[in-house]
């Protein structure tokens, strides 16, 4: 599993409607993507839930890196978002876990990420023992109220670690996450085919 993301930082002034109109008139164009687990449509307003800026920052769970490679550089939809604002640069992580939890069944309308430093670690095994501890706390998140689909990833260039998660409405207030966005649409052909674990 590989995780992906892009952002699109937008003017102050900038009337996120576009955006919103952008996502009704084309998000169905996903929603039966071979080797994708789910595109989530996001979106940042100035002023809103802390943000600083207006973004449009879709977030990608992808089967496996083919699927992505072919998205980006083989005329699969990429191409659309580089002939409207450029080419952005396209962050990755590999996956480690994706699990359902108990607001599956609903439609997603907000979402919080997490990014946070992997410290280095001296001890033998101490980079395996931190995974499972975060994959426990991913199970625990995946137990919340309203939690649609919480995911862990790592990006082993930077040494991050990202968690992702949907909520059916508004994220809870405690989530500890360093970005919260509007979920403007949900694509998630192959939702149930992400690896639960490890």
């Amino acid at each position: 599993m590989d995780a992906m993301q892009y952002e699109i930082t937008l003017p102050a002034d900038y009337d996120m409607a576009v955006i919103r109109d952008r996502v009704a008139a084309a998000a169905h164009l996903l929603d039966d993507r071979a080797g994708l687990g789910l595109k989530a449509y996001l979106v940042r307003e100035r002023g809103r839930d802390g943000s600083p800026v207006n973004q449009y920052a879709p977030f990608y769970l992808w089967q496996e890196t083919g699927g992505m490679a072919e998205f980006l550089v083989g005329g699969g939809g990429f191409q659309r978002i580089i002939d409207s604002f450029g080419r952005p640069a396209v962050h990755h992580w590999t996956g480690l876990a994706a699990l359902a939890g108990p607001a599956r069944g609903a439609a997603p309308r907000a979402a919080t990420r997490r990014l946070t430093p992997i410290p280095e670690l001296a001890e033998p095994g101490g980079l395996a023992a931190l995974f499972e501890e975060e994959t426990a706390r991913l199970h625990t998140t995946a137990r919340r109220e309203g939690v649609h689909t919480t995911a862990l990833a790592f990006d082993p260039r930077h040494w991050q670690l990202l968690r992702f998660t949907l909520w059916e409405s508004a994220a809870p207030a405690d989530e500890d996450a360093t970005e919260r966005y509007e979920v403007l649409h949900l694509s998630a052909p192959h939702l149930e085919a992400l690896p639960g674990g490890r």
